[in-house]
């Protein structure tokens, strides 16, 4: 999570573990920040009663902790634990708390599956692809997801091929961006199978699938010119001098995008 916040309440010696961004928070303004830019990731592994404690016992925030705590005896909305606790610090300007309204609107108004593709696109956004490629796979055994509207089930799999391709499972990733394209047969899907194909196979495996679905040469154009591009991205130098850091650093990456 980044981004500079100013703390105005006490700063928490034990963080609160975010589970779905694998992040910890240190502060109420922290929190915040992740609820007003995640709305799709706040669900019950952050809304509950552990949540509660922390206020009480890291922020000094008991009485915030009682309110929040009477929601649990009952079905209740987002904005009805949300609010209580950006209003605590009053951490939103109007015009952001006018924002935040049109989207929890908007979220109501979301069909259950949309919302949970949504969440999907979220969690790749925020690096946690392991758990995106989970919810991806759950949208995918539901059997009415073309009810939410036509082309549904092929932007899932094509995002969860991007998924799978940013964890560099590049089979299953072709797996995914074929049946997008099979289900979509757009030029976007296309590419992007092609391209997936491309890294994956031998020049004679592409070179024969291109020519099965017999692929305009304007479009094997743009392919060839995203591979070279591809090519030439500088490899990230090495620091001799510092290399027990750069190891940590990538050691930390990798647990966090998978989620361990």
């Amino acid at each position: 999570m980044s981004g500079y916040i100013l703390c105005q309440t006490k700063k928490a010696e034990i963080p609160y573990y975010i589970e779905n961004i694998s992040t910890n928070v240190y502060s109420l303004e922290e929190l915040c920040y992740y609820f007003y830019h995640n709305l799709y990731l706040v669900d019950e592994t952050i809304l509950n009663e552990r949540l509660c404690v922390w206020f009480q016992e890291e922020l000094d925030l008991p009485k915030l902790a009682a309110k929040l705590r009477t929601l649990f005896v009952r079905n209740f909305s987002i904005e009805e634990f949300l609010y209580p606790v950006f209003k605590e610090i009053n951490y939103l300007t109007y015009e952001e708390m006018k924002n935040l309204n049109m989207q929890i609107q908007k979220l109501s108004e979301e069909s259950p599956l949309l919302r949970e593709k949504c969440k999907g696109d979220a969690l790749v956004e925020s690096g946690m692809y392991v758990h995106a490629i989970q919810v991806y796979q759950k949208l995918l055994k539901e059997d009415d997801l073309e009810t939410v509207r036509e082309g549904f089930t092929e932007s899932v799999c094509h995002n969860l091929g991007c998924a799978y391709s940013y964890l560099f499972q590049m089979e299953k990733a072709v797996e995914c961006f074929q049946k997008a394209y099979e289900g979509s047969r757009s030029r976007e899907s296309l590419i992007a199978y092609l391209l997936a194909f491309g890294v994956t196979k031998t020049p004679e495996e592409y070179q024969n699938l291109v020519g099965r679905l017999g692929v305009e040469k304007e479009i094997l154009k743009e392919i060839k010119a995203k591979l070279t591009e591809f090519g030439k991205k500088p490899e990230i130098p090495a620091d001799s001098e510092n290399v027990d850091k750069m190891l940590e650093n990538l050691t930390r990456d990798y647990h966090r995008s998978t989620g361990s």
